[in-house]
């Protein structure tokens, strides 16, 4: 008897973690697009317009970003997508981004129409802890799921740092039309994701370079601080 009530509180708990565990599905299909594109990149498409190709549902939250944008993006190719956009609830254009539940909008759009942001750095918390940060000697605490964006002028420096003994900084310098740049903050191990289409491309300690599809995904799911 006992062994059978072990069982049953074992399934118990196999069956709760299966239904709070992350689902990645495409969820809409309308076309595909045989394009070989590798980028995965965010737009907005009440200004850019791609062609539709269907959605993407996530359902359930997950600490593991680089893990969640590797399954967003093999769907995203499965229908040769290169864009994407968040889709706000129906009828709920006010409604706060929801990490536990989402969809993703996939499009095809010509690589020469996706618009380019120039002399600007995205400064990306941690999935898991605030960061002490300063931007230019200005101290801040970037909020755990949260990022910043700065812009600046040609010739003009920003410099952050992490605030640690033996932290990383670093300095960026406005070019002309020098592309936006992704740095995510961090001071914990983080998972290097070694694939061709994503994530982590360079590691300065604890300031770590991002490709812009995995930017642009992260600035999609988490909040950006004022």
């Amino acid at each position: 008897m006992r062994i059978a009530k072990k069982i049953i509180f074992g399934l118990a708990l196999i069956f709760g973690f299966i239904a709070m565990a992350q689902n990645v599905v495409l969820s809409s299909v309308v076309k595909s697009n045989d394009n070989q594109d590798k980028f995965l990149y965010k737009i907005n498409p009440e200004t850019t317009k791609g062609d539709y190709l269907g959605e993407i549902l996530v359902n359930g939250f997950s600490n593991d970003d680089v893990a969640v944008f590797d399954a967003v993006y093999k769907k995203a190719k499965q229908v040769g997508a290169n864009t994407f956009s968040w889709k706000k609830p129906d009828g709920m254009e006010d409604e706060a981004f929801n990490p536990n539940h989402y969809f993703l909008s996939l499009y095809y759009t010509p690589a020469s129409e996706i618009p380019q942001e120039y002399n600007t750095i995205y400064l990306v918390a941690s999935s898991k802890n605030d960061q002490k940060i300063s931007i230019n000697k200005d101290k801040m605490n970037l909020k755990e799921r949260h990022f910043i964006r700065k812009t600046f002028s040609p010739g003009q420096e920003i410099t952050v740092s992490t605030r640690q003994f033996l932290g990383s900084g670093i300095k960026v310098t406005g070019k002309e039309e020098h592309p936006a740049q992704y740095f995510q903050i961090s001071n914990f191990k983080v998972k290097e994701n070694q694939s061709m289409y994503g994530g982590i491309n360079i590691k300065s300690s604890d300031i770590i370079g991002l490709e812009r599809s995995y930017g642009d995904f992260l600035t999609t799911i988490y909040t950006e601080q004022k």
